[in-house]
């Protein structure tokens, strides 16, 4: 056929299952040769397939936040090699924050993929994972860099294969400036081996297709995607609103640092403004422009093309704006390695569009308050470095409760680590997993109630509670209630007890930490709460008997039995009610 001639809507979606189908099994390959739990149980990666355009095609089920950093870095890091120095077999490191969209250890690998009668690359691919180690001034985790030299090696789109040859300098210099050489650079080859894969189902597609028919498909796809985004934003009421919210501080100071986005929707666009939030702060958590355009991308498909594979045209309706030097558009030199800032800002446009969408949930826990276990292992000679992404509640919504220890709304299909492989992992051992009464957030729906873990060392090691969201509350609606913060306790039931957010400590053996999560905000006012729903939470250990008398008027006994209090009775003999 000749290019531009339009297809049918029949082929167009099986091409479309085809490229969809490239990321997945680009996908499973990562998750089979990776050798970092990180990658392989907790998912802490993004792939992408982008067409010679740079528009985003199809991609695989990870990270939302690396997924739309990719559509950023890969424009920044084509520009900075030049399209006329891709050959075949050649792959780019990228991981310079400010064109990543990233901090430094979200290591992108990409690559153009050429095709026989296509003048230069026809498609490219890239694959985003977490490193474990590249050399910052601090291993697992920097809390505390003031500027990005702190923050481990940097590549700006620097050749590690070159026409299908690892380059060596390359990797040793990887090799001797990281403390976990092994890990990282496993993960390197399943990231390359990921992007073989997609290179050769790739060829397989457009050997079946044909190279024109399926770049005619693409285009037809992108146009469908802006389409449908468009008419979709054309539904929802014209006007703008404003909402804030607060990052505990910045690792440096403890000042609270306000976040502010305003939402505007014209007509078929939608733009996002957070020039009302704080400049660049001093700490490592400031946001590159690619960060913030990821997490008002996942809002802005969730309202409007949520049930559809990603691609380019899903995303032409929406404009981010964030001046340089904002916090939510770091600039070279500043700081940006701790992003849980973009994790607490990402249910921001939510809280704004919840004025005026009435399908939208209260906010979750407002974080994903997990830890990182350092130290050595006597058992196997060897350093560790192991994170776990904790379980929070969800908020609740107009029509139900809010789910109970979810990863957070940002995390997409990423999990927790398994309590088995933290163990094997590292010297620590659970003692107590168990989700936490009350630490919902009460209303006529209530919210998803969150987790507590406590945990005791083997042998000496080191801690890193990871949260931002400590000294606020999630946000509840219509009269809801909002839940505590999460938080961690280092040395519970002892002289030395210590409530933290952000925080690194040393653990000797038989130190431990108490980890707990926040709930998710409530929905309504709790004395409207079908009494019912009351006591099945009492019964099933979600709601306190104390709570539900004291908050929800509802007396249980241990029969199931229950009464109203005279606050509920009144209420329920008001006129009208």
């Amino acid at each position: 056929m000749s290019t531009g001639e339009r297809l049918d809507g029949a082929t167009v979606e099986v091409i479309r299952n085809y490229l969809v189908s490239v990321g997945e099994q680009m996908r499973r390959t990562l998750v089979r040769a990776a050798f970092n739990p990180v990658i392989y149980e907790v998912l802490d990666f993004g792939i992408s397939i982008y067409n010679a355009d740079l528009d985003l095609t199809a991609e695989a089920a990870g990270i939302t936040s690396f997924l739309g950093a990719n559509d950023y870095a890969i424009v920044k890091g084509v520009e900075y090699v030049g399209r006329d120095n891709l050959a075949p077999g050649d792959v780019y490191l990228l991981n310079y924050p400010y064109w990543s969209g990233a901090h430094s250890y979200d290591a992108m690998l990409f690559a153009p993929v050429f095709r026989d009668g296509h003048d230069g690359p026809a498609a490219y691919l890239a694959v985003r994972a977490h490193w474990m180690d590249l050399g910052a001034k601090a291993p697992g985790y920097v809390l505390d860099s003031t500027d990005m030299h702190q923050e481990g090696l940097i590549f700006p789109g620097t050749k590690i294969v070159s026409r299908g040859e690892v380059v060596r300098d390359i990797i040793e210099l990887i090799r001797f400036n990281s403390r976990l050489p092994d890990l990282t650079i496993g993960d390197f080859h399943a990231q390359l081996a990921a992007l073989r894969t997609g290179e050769n189902r790739l060829a397989q597609v457009w050997e079946k297709f044909g190279g024109d028919t399926v770049d005619q498909a693409i285009r037809q796809i992108i146009e469908h995607g802006e389409r449908v985004a468009r008419k979709a934003v054309a539904a929802l009421p014209d006007g703008s609103w404003t909402a804030a919210d607060y990052c505990d501080d910045d690792g440096i100071t403890d000042d609270l640092i306000r976040m502010e986005v305003k939402v505007t929707i014209d007509g078929d666009r939608m733009e996002v403004d957070f020039n009302g939030s704080d400049g660049a702060v001093l700490g490592p958590v400031n946001l590159p422009i690619g960060a913030t355009e990821s997490l008002a991308k996942a809002t802005f498909k969730e309202l409007t093309t949520a049930r559809e594979p990603s691609n380019a045209g899903h995303y032409r309706a929406l404009t981010v704006k964030a001046d340089p030097g904002n916090f939510f558009n770091a600039q070279y030199p500043v700081a940006t390695f701790t992003q849980w800032s973009g994790i607490v800002a990402f249910e921001l446009l939510h809280k704004a569009l919840a004025q005026v969408l009435d399908d939208i949930p209260a906010s979750s826990g407002g974080d994903e308050p997990g830890f990182m276990a350092l130290g050595h292992d006597p058992r196997t000679g060897s350093d560790f470095v192991i994170s776990n992404n904790e379980g929070i509640g969800w908020g609740a919504h107009k029509d139900h409760d809010g789910a109970n220890a979810q990863q957070h709304p940002s995390q997409s299909v990423v999990r927790n680590t398994p309590i088995e492989v933290l163990e094997h992992k590292s010297t620590v051992f659970h003692e107590r997993l168990e989700l936490i009464p009350d630490s919902g957030g009460a209303g006529r729906h209530r919210g998803g109630v969150g987790v507590l873990r406590q945990v005791r060392y083997l042998a000496d090691g080191e801690v890193l509670s990871m949260k931002k969201k400590s000294k606020t509350r999630p946000w509840a609606l219509d009269g809801g209630q909002e839940p505590e913060p999460s938080e961690m306790v280092l040395w519970p039931g002892t002289d030395r007890a210590k409530r933290v957010g952000m925080y690194r400590a040393a653990m000797r053996a038989g130190d431990r930490f108490v980890n707990r999560t926040a709930g998710g905000g409530g929905y309504g006012d709790p004395l409207d709460r079908d009494p019912a729903a009351v006591v099945a939470d009492v019964l099933d250990g979600y709601v306190s008997a104390q709570a539900a008398e004291r908050v929800y008027g509802v007396v249980v006994d241990p029969s199931g039995a229950w009464r109203p209090t005279p606050a509920r009775a009144s209420r329920s003999a008001a006129p009208g009610s």
